[in-house]
Order: structure tokens, then C-alpha cells, then sequence
């Protein structure tokens, strides 16, 4: 028998009229604490310099406070954006989280984007995630930069911090550099959990050498376990251990008005393929079913639903599907912790610093 599923689920706003949803806080973080009763690991917001708006990071850290268990990952960009300022963007979510924050790595490959910063032009996919897999390495070394504890605050002494315990990273790539320390102390889980759609090539490596979870979009079982399984032997081959990352399939559901069988070619027999994704449209019962027999055959380790209809769809889920695999024992019925390494089953990295006493 398998564990117990890891489900998560996007907020995103569907686009209307050609455009890109226009993310609201307040709408987020209702959608946020719908899929908190559920008990769902985490949720998503994606987002990119083509999309009007306030930032997917901005969103979530106005849902912060309105959530208390729930994982909360926005997408951020490491193409045309500083380092240094990402990761201390994150870590500040993760405070104000109180350790829930994640961040779901991607790029900036459009002429279009780049025209917005014009510091350089649009460059090919897998310049891009060699810089993405950069960013996300130097981005764990400052939040290493900081010691546990590195912070008195004796405003009697007038200390706030150790100095001796806060290193500098010294830290060369490919297209910047960076000295450190971090602007921002270290963050309550260590590292706040980082995520990489791993479904195309380029992002794979990144996924296997740095990411926490890993999404990918797969319409079979077969074609789940093809890639969950390549993504563990490129881990390991990078020195990680036998459970990480954990990979989750991502799969857009529509769960329509009503109760009914799913449709051919999306329920039973498998999710369609479309442009945007394998796509699942049936009941929430039959959904349960597909899970539960996807579960069964050790092919992923739990599934990140894109609802069409957000609102509808995301209700229907966690009263109907969630409710279900949580009667057959398939996933949890509350949160074993706070953070969301601990629901996600991940431990608190130590500090690289605190145990060389100083920059590697």
C-alpha cells in the first residue's frame, strides 16, 4: 500500500475575453480557505510579466493572514529579476506565513517580456533554466546566509544581530553574481519549498537538482510513472535521497453542474489531451476514482488540480473528491503540523554555514 496522497490545487482566474485572469486578493483568498477545509497540502497562483495586475507573491501575502495551515506557492519569475530580491521576496512570504510559503520556479522566454525590462533580448528555453536552476541554488544559500538564531534583538546592548553568524555567499553564475548575505533572516522552514513544473525537458534538470515538489502534466499512468521515475534517478544522481522530489501529476478538471459519468476519453479511460493540458471533465465521484486507481498503481504521489471554473470547481473538489479519498483513507482528515514541509513530509534543511562556519 502507497502512503497517503499530497493534493494541491491553483487559484488561478480563468481569462476572459482573450485576456489573462486579473488576480483579486480577496477572491484568492476565499478560493484559499475553501481548499484549507479540505486539508489540501497547498494551492498555486501563476503569474508573468504578460499578465496585467498585481503580482501572484503580492496576492499571497494579502492571503497569508486570512489562511492558517495551507501551503501558499506563488509563481516567480527568475528571468529579468534580481536574485537577491526573489528569494528575499519568498523568505518574506514564509514569515508572514509563519512558515507556508512556497515558490514555484519558471522563466520569461517571450520577446515580449523582455521588451519590458529591455536589458536583454528573449533568449532560448535552456539558457533560461540554466539561470533558473542558478537563482534557485544561490536562492538557498541566502536563506542559508542567516544562522538559526543569528538574531538577538537586546535593545538593552543595542545588538540585533551575531555577526559571527551571518556569511556572506560569494556566489558566480552564468549571467550574475551575487555576495550576500541576505536582506532577510533565515526563513521559519529553512527553505520555503520550492516547485518546478518538470513536464518539458529543460525544466527537468532544474526539477531533479533543486525542487521539493515537481508537477507534471500526464495523461496516463504510464506516462506519470515514466517521468516520476526519471526525475528520482536524476535526483539521486545529483546526491539526493530516495523520496524527493515529490511529483505530483497536474491535471485541469471540469466538474460541471451536476453529478454525472464522466465523458469518454476524460474520465475512466484516462484525461484528454489538450493545448492547455490533460484535462479530466466527469463528476467528482468518478475524479475519486481516477486518484484512487492512479494511487493504487504507485504512479505519482498525488495530483495538482487546475479547476476551469475555479469557484464551482474547486467546491465540488473538496466536498466531493476530498471528501471521498478521506472515507477510503487515501488522504489526510487534518494538518499533522504548521508548515508546509510538514505537510508535504519534508524535513527542515540545516544550515550549510552553520556547519562549515562559513561560506561554500
Amino acid at each position: 500500500m502507497n502512503g497517503l496522497l499530497h493534493l494541491a490545487a491553483a487559484l488561478d482566474q480563468p481569462a476572459a475575453a482573450g485576456r489573462p485572469g486579473v488576480l483579486d486578493g480577496g477572491a484568492c483568498a476565499e478560493l484559499a480557505r475553501l481548499a484549507e477545509r479540505g486539508g489540501l497540502d497547498f494551492v498555486t497562483l501563476d503569474d508573468s510579466f504578460a499578465r496585467p495586475g498585481p503580482d501572484a507573491l503580492g496576492v499571497l501575502c494579502r492571503v497569508a493572514p486570512a489562511t492558517r495551515r495551507i501551503g501558499l506557492v506563488p509563481t516567480v519569475t527568475t528571468t529579468h529579476t534580481k536574485p537577491v530580491q526573489v528569494q528575499a521576496a519568498v523568505a518574506t512570504l514564509d514569515w508572514i506565513s509563519r512558515g507556508r510559503a512556497g515558490w514555484r520556479i519558471d522563466v520569461s522566454a517571450t520577446e515580449g517580456e523582455a521588451r519590458l525590462f529591455g536589458r536583454r533580448p528573449a533568449a532560448p528555453a535552456d539558457a533560461l533554466w540554466q539561470e533558473a536552476g542558478e537563482v534557485a541554488d544561490v536562492a538557498a544559500r541566502l536563506w542559508d546566509s542567516w544562522e538559526d538564531g543569528a538574531e538577538i534583538r537586546d535593545v538593552a546592548a543595542g545588538r540585533f544581530l551575531d555577526g559571527d553568524r551571518v556569511h556572506r555567499v560569494d556566489f558566480t553564475g552564468t549571467a550574475f553574481s551575487v555576495r550576500g548575505p541576505s536582506t532577510v533572516p533565515r526563513p521559519p522552514q529553512g527553505h520555503p519549498v520550492r516547485v518546478v513544473d518538470a513536464t518539458d525537458g529543460p525544466a527537468r534538470a532544474v526539477a531533479a537538482r533543486y525542487a521539493d515538489v515537481a508537477l507534471v502534466r500526464a495523461a496516463t499512468p504510464a506516462r506519470a510513472a515514466e517521468a516520476r521515475a526519471a526525475l528520482r534517478e536524476a535526483a539521486a544522481a545529483c546526491g539526493r535521497g530516495p523520496d524527493v522530489p515529490r511529483v505530483l501529476v497536474s491535471l485541469l478538471v471540469d466538474l460541471g453542474d451536476g453529478e454525472h459519468a464522466a465523458e469518454p476519453g476524460h474520465g475512466g479511460g484516462g484525461p484528454r489531451i489538450t493545448a492547455q493540458g490533460p484535462l479530466y471533465r466527469g463528476g467528482p465521484v468518478d475524479l475519486a476514482e481516477l486518484v484512487a486507481g492512479w494511487h493504487a498503481e504507485g504512479v505519482t504521489d498525488g495530483f495538482h488540480f487546475v479547476p476551469v471554473a475555479p469557484r464551482r470547481d474547486l467546491e465540488r473538489l473538496v466536498n466531493g473528491t476530498v471528501a471521498l479519498l478521506q472515507h477510503r483513507g487515501l488522504f489526510r482528515t487534518f494538518y499533522p503540523g504548521g508548515t508546509l514541509r510538514e505537510h508535504l513530509g519534508l524535513a527542515r534543511p540545516a544550515g550549510r554555514y552553520a556547519l562549515t562556519g562559513g561560506a561554500s
